[in-house]
């Protein structure tokens, strides 16, 4: 097959080369035919001073709804850009989005779905059903996927909200950084501290003395703190507890009679009489 010959301006020559080819080209693939870590990891490093990015989420059913905290630790590559981020979003009244991910494409996401649920409500005079509600995050999502591809932009956030209709119930959803979305039938964490959430989450639900659902909310605010802290002594972009600044996860919760932001004074008390 002949070279594609430059047009527009734009050079096609390599049109026609392989995958190898391409690889070689961009400084992946060493003349031997391998492929080089030590320049992906380069320029994975080159990446990550270019963008801040936010970790770590978490968001579990309990007895009074759902519970969605997050850290507030925002980093470039190894520096603390920020420790006061603000992760877990308010939608609407019965609607939260926790970000993972880049804090500026989140927080884009997050006001194009207020504005979308508040046109919806009043055009049509109703709330948006909880489906429609998933699926337009889904599709942002999926609208932003270019720029993931590109490396910068990834957001890969958790939805909580609560369906008031034939079943009322409190709902949670998380998705993968494509716009795949996936009901959560207890928990959900996402973010580089993440792992180390879901294996505390995982056994507290099964060998705690009671499961997640069956938590008070000071009970379910404990395990909240103790996950979060836990992630933050092996993941250095989760900023935890801050027992010196006293800066704690912002914790919200999603039950049938809204959303209710936990106040700093409470957060505190539950981690100084259950977690410190």
């Amino acid at each position: 097959m002949d070279k594609l010959p430059a047009a527009f301006g734009q050079d096609f020559s390599g049109a026609s080369e392989d995958f190898p080819a391409l690889l070689r080209r961009k400084g992946l693939l060493s003349p031997a035919g391998i492929v080089d870590p030590t320049l992906r990891a380069s320029k994975s490093r080159e990446q990550s001073w270019t963008q801040t990015e936010a970790t770590t989420i978490l968001a579990f059913k309990f007895s009074g709804g759902v519970l969605v905290a997050g850290d507030r630790r925002a980093t470039a590559g190894n520096v603390v850009v920020y420790d006061r981020a603000d992760k877990v979003l308010e939608i609407d009244r019965h609607s939260i989005m926790a970000i993972a991910g880049v804090p500026a494409t989140a927080w884009e996401m997050a006001r194009v779905l207020e504005h979308s649920f508040q046109y919806f409500r009043r055009t049509q005079l109703q709330e948006m059903s909880v489906d429609g509600k998933v699926r337009a995050l889904s599709k942002l999502l999926r609208d932003n996927f270019g720029f993931v591809m590109q490396g910068v932009g990834m957001v890969v956030p958790i939805f909580a909200t609560y369906d008031s209709n034939s079943n009322p119930e409190a709902r949670l959803y998380f998705y993968d950084a494509m716009g795949a979305q996936f009901e959560a039938a207890d928990y959900a964490a996402t973010g580089s501290g993440s792992p180390a959430v879901r294996g505390i989450l995982y056994y507290e639900n099964h060998w705690g003395e009671k499961s997640l659902k069956e938590l008070g909310e000071n009970e379910a605010v404990a395990i909240a703190l103790r996950a979060l802290d836990t992630a933050a002594e092996s993941d250095t972009a989760t900023g935890g507890v801050d027992r010196t600044g006293k800066i704690f996860p912002i914790i919200k919760i999603v039950s049938h009679a809204g959303i209710t932001t936990l106040p700093e004074e409470k957060i505190a008390a539950v981690f100084k009489k259950s977690v410190a």
